[in-house]
């Protein structure tokens, strides 16, 4: 049978199938190899057809009862750190394995791992490096704590069975080698869970041992034998042995589960869902026939039934359409006896699992968190605020609340948690000193705990809400060097670059080194390889940007060709969309009443950085029908006329926000003098007659010009 090489440089070491599953965010730094083997083996056990293929498996095996003490995160998996090739110069080092596929008579698993030499890896030491601070390590499960009653529905990760010693481990493990085909269902639970109990540290030698391998092989063989109790319990001493989330066993255990629901309690079901979350798997299968049940036994669900249901939820990813209202429901009958930490994982199983429910419902879940915010902890405040920027939802009190308690609790605060709550007073428009500062300042200790998506993000959200950088001079110098130690992570994400470039931009700050690998030719097109989202327009603005605000650039530019592509669709969006907004339709006729004739008025997508300026100087200096003419070109003046609203604004402000506020400073760096026609000015003119109009309009500066 297949037996798997590996080399002992890369982690320790079980495998992990192909399948779908979500990675925990602590595992984004960790090398990932090619595979590209494709033999495949089959094993044929009592129906079920187990398909093994050892060149699937990952060279990392993590103790999986860890995966839900890390925040993992809502929109992404782990990133492979492996450069491309147009990156690989600054590599310090990389890292080649090799597999070796053989055969056996023999009939049984066998996963046997080979030693091999260790490649050169510069040890820490080699590097200078500064004092950092621990990251944060947060207990997501804490509101596991709230109520006796989740102890039949969830495990405690935090007790581990009583240990066992590593003697009475290899007295078991000979146990199986002697009983072989003589066990019963009962003996293979009872090994297993008994194995468990050995030392987290201990447990890669036992899942490499070729008796514990068999073990895996006789409780396939016993999977229909297994009673409920048995098969849960199995289930469980999987958490405890560190099984990796994609072992390809844990498949046909999935479909056990699933075949076994109608005959599962509700209690059942949400434990076992429970268990492939500590387990790291996700198990789409299994969870259609949860929300089954729920749908028929919505009565039995109180207060710690639906809370774990919507953190399950959440973990799945995915919440069925027609278990949203009634899950709606009894969360409002519920909301009362909900206590500070259920407040928060609630927040974050909807979060999660991108469930929409009425605006009256979030109001009121957020009330009540705002009624205890002092007690809650910062994972469930973050929550809160996570799911307030999904829903759009402006609650002033609640961000009121934040302006006392994020000052008070960012110290203590990881980067993480931090980044959502300034992007969440992004998505909100609420710029708050408060928070912006106290933030600012703990982020640059941080930085080393930093992916680039968190960097990014808040480069973005910072930049969005005008925060500049004299306010905290370490912010966004810490930020941008972060960007260029995690270059290798923009292989497979481009859109994090983008994201923190455009935010700098806001603010002026232009990291040309960064800009020209953004704007090369290579990163380029792997930007436009990117299905999931639309780059063009955040590329062509970069573009822009340099074209208009680095005079002196000598770095890549992007084709003539993309630019006129990208400067089509935007104009055909506008035309679409922008021009036929009241606003712009109303700046636009009175515009042509005050300058005499709708040949004077040029309509454009004047930034992002469009052609749409030349039409304009044309119309102005054309002859007019009275046959005079303007000979003298510095005479002219360029008036732009900004349109804003109140998504222009940061809330309750005059400050635009910073795509906004650069389109200004851009438009008077190519030569205009920026008129703004405001909200507040714009929205009482619709009602006005047409003297009206013209009276206002030329009340602006320059307008006699």
């Amino acid at each position: 049978m297949p037996r798997l090489r590996h080399l002992p440089g890369l982690r320790k070491g079980f495998a992990r199938a192909q399948h779908v599953h979500i990675k925990p965010e602590d595992e984004a730094d960790d090398l990932e190899e090619k595979r590209s083997l494709s033999h495949h083996n089959e094993v044929c056990l009592e129906g079920y057809r187990l398909h093994y293929s050892p060149s699937s498996y990952h060279h990392c095996a993590l103790n999986s009862a860890s995966h839900s003490q890390t925040d993992n995160d809502e929109d992404e998996q782990c990133l492979p750190t492996l450069a491309p090739s147009f990156w690989q110069r600054s590599n310090r080092y990389s890292v080649s394995c090799s597999r070796h596929l053989s055969s056996s008579k023999n009939t049984l698993l066998d996963l046997a791992f080979n030693k091999s030499s260790e490649p050169e890896i510069p040890s820490a030491s080699s590097y200078q490096r500064k004092p950092v601070l621990p990251d944060v390590k947060i207990d997501t499960r804490a509101f596991h704590k709230c109520r006796p009653e989740y102890a039949s529905m969830s495990l405690d990760l935090n007790q581990r069975p009583h240990p066992l010693k590593w003697e009475e481990a290899m007295q078991l493990l000979q146990k199986v080698a002697v009983l072989k085909g003589s066990m019963k269902a009962s003996d293979v639970s009872q090994f297993l869970m008994e194995l468990s109990r050995l030392h987290p540290d201990k447990m890669p030698l036992v899942r490499s041992d070729q008796r514990f391998i068999m073990l895996l092989r006789y409780s396939v063989e016993h999977l229909r034998h297994f009673t409920q109790l048995q098969l849960l319990e199995v289930l469980q001493s999987f958490v405890w042995l560190g099984m990796p989330s994609a072992h390809t066993i844990l498949e046909l255990y999935e479909t056990e589960l699933s075949r076994r629901s109608s005959q599962m309690t509700l209690h059942q079901l949400i434990l076992a869902a429970d268990l492939w979350r500590c387990i790291g798997k996700q198990a789409p299968q299994f969870l259609l026939h949860l929300y089954d049940s729920v749908r028929l036994h919505l009565g039995q669900l109180g207060v710690p039934e639906v809370v774990q249901l919507l953190y399950i939820l959440g973990e799945g990813r995915q919440c069925p359409k027609d278990v949203i209202r009634p899950l709606e429901q009894l969360l409002m009958n519920h909301l009362p006896q909900l206590r500070p930490e259920e407040v928060g994982v609630i927040c974050l199983g909807l979060f999660k699992s991108q469930t929409s429910i009425s605006e009256s419902a979030v109001t009121r879940i957020v009330d009540k968190a705002l009624s205890f915010v002092k007690e809650m902890s910062d994972f469930a405040m973050v929550n809160v605020l996570k799911y307030l920027r999904f829903s759009y939802l402006y609650h002033r009190a609640w961000l009121e609340a934040m302006a006392e308690e994020v000052p008070q609790r960012a110290h203590r605060m990881g980067v993480k948690g931090l980044m959502h709550v300034a992007l969440t007073c992004s998505a909100l428009h609420y710029s708050n000193d408060n928070i912006l500062t106290a933030v600012a300042d703990r982020v640059p200790l941080l930085v080393p705990h930093c992916r680039s998506k968190d960097s990014c993000k808040l480069l973005w959200a910072y930049g969005t809400l005008g925060f500049l950088p004299l306010r905290s001079p370490s912010f966004y110098p810490s930020l941008t060097e972060s960007l260029r130690q995690r270059k290798a992570e923009f292989q497979r994400y481009p859109e994090h670059l983008l994201t923190g470039l455009l935010g700098l931009a806001f603010v002026s700050q232009f990291p040309e080194d960064l800009i020209a690998l953004a704007l090369s030719p290579d990163f380029v097109n792997l930007a436009l390889k990117c299905t999931q989202l639309e780059l063009k327009k955040d590329l062509f603005t970069l573009d822009g940007v340099v074209a208009l605000e680095l005079p002196q650039w000598t770095g890549p530019r992007l084709s003539s060709e993309l630019r006129d592509e990208v400067t089509e669709m935007l104009w055909k969006f506008a035309q679409s969309d922008v021009c036929q907004k009241p606003e712009v339709q109303e700046a636009e006729s009175a515009l042509k009443d005050l300058l005499g004739g709708e040949e004077f008025v040029c309509k454009r997508m004047i930034l992002p950085h469009t052609h749409l300026t030349t039409d304009i100087i044309e119309t102005l200096t054309k002859p007019s029908h009275l046959g005079s003419s303007r000979k003298d070109s510095n005479e002219i003046v360029k008036i732009a006329v900004q349109v804003s609203n109140r998504n222009h604004f940061c809330s309750q402000s005059q400050q635009l926000l910073g795509l906004h506020a650069m389109k200004r400073r851009q438009l008077k760096i190519a030569g205009y003098r920026v008129v703004e026609l405001s909200y507040q000015e714009w929205f009482p003119l619709l009602r006005k007659s047409r003297a009206e109009k013209l009276a206002y309009l030329h009340s602006f500066p320059h307008s006699n010009q």
